[in-house]
């Protein structure tokens, strides 16, 4: 097993803040939704006619929280792994809810370069690449939870989670899947052909490992036990994001070439979009049923409805 830093949460007082531990010093406190101080130095939240875009820096992966039907954005640290990675809540029509959340200080909190992201179960999980480690948060709070180390040298990149706390995760240019337990066991899950370059991960409804590759066109589909049950193909390869719908239709985004496919329920393909640059690790935004794509060094999302 390869675990370290755990952070065992009790005796904690939630607010909209944050929180504090009685048995710490530190002070972890996420960022608030936007506003300013008025001339009598009160805090106003700012007004519903008021949209804000941008708030990005090097977004690769976005996740979507349909309980408080918000998108968060994975935002990389600057080069060299400095410790500044932090993750943005968005509003469904792209405009920024929160700057900073995770991230809007360094109390408690360790995120170098947050790659590919998934909440399963309340818990937010990013394979943080600055540290090769798998960290999760408390998805209510933005409290960090747990930090798991993943062996090699290679680039952690895509994730997906289940609800009893598996985690799966691509190591792209190694051509590995890892599997991590709820308690911080990690295995490799799935090593060699067809992997080439894996990069996206997704769970699809029957609790079974979607793959895609930025190698080529493939899109491999795994029973929990490792073994390959569906192989199908985009239409473009060199993919990056791919998510499952709740009627079992896969779209897959391919960062090098610019396009999303759809697959459907029988493995017909058919590209819907094109000319997206840097199409990067998307996700399905079930309330307003549509995607969102990460575009990388464009700082940006792209948005499609379905």
């Amino acid at each position: 097993m390869i675990k370290n830093n755990k952070l065992f949460l009790s005796a904690v007082a939630f607010s909209m803040a944050g929180f504090c531990t009685t048995s710490s010093a530190q002070e972890f406190s996420v960022g608030g939704p936007l506003g300013a101080a008025n001339q009598a130095g009160n805090f106003v939240a700012m007004s519903a006619n008021v949209k804000v875009f941008g708030s990005f820096h090097f977004t690769e992966s976005c996740t979507f929280d349909p309980e408080r039907n918000l998108i968060l954005a994975m935002n990389r640290g600057n080069d060299g792994g400095s410790d500044d990675g932090y993750v943005s809540l968005i509003n469904p029509d792209g405009s920024v809810h929160t700057s900073k959340w995770i991230g809007a200080n360094r109390d408690g909190l360790e995120l170098r370069d947050p790659i590919g992201s998934a909440i399963a179960n309340g818990v937010l999980y990013t394979a943080d690449n600055g540290s090769r480690e798998v960290r999760s948060f408390d998805l209510l709070t933005g409290a960090p939870i747990d930090a798991v180390a993943i062996p090699g040298e290679g680039f952690i990149n895509g994730i997906a989670g289940t609800d009893d706390g598996t985690t799966y995760l691509s190591d792209t240019p190694q051509g590995i899947i890892y599997e991590i337990t709820a308690d911080g066991d990690v295995s490799v899950f799935a090593e060699g052909a067809p992997l080439n370059s894996p990069n996206g991960v997704a769970m699809d409804n029957d609790g079974n490992i979607v793959v895609v590759n930025i190698g080529d066109s493939a899109v491999i589909t795994y029973n929990p036990d490792g073994e390959v049950v569906k192989q199908e193909a985009a239409i473009e390869g060199g993919n990056d994001g791919v998510v499952v719908t709740g009627n079992g239709v896969k779209y897959v985004s391919s960062v090098r070439f610019g396009s999303v496919t759809r697959i459907n329920s029988r493995g017909n393909a058919q590209i819907i979009a094109r000319g997206i640059p840097s199409a990067a690790s998307m996700c399905y935004d079930s309330t307003q049923n549509q995607l969102v794509i990460p575009m990388n060094p464009n700082n940006s999302l792209a948005f499609i409805r379905l």
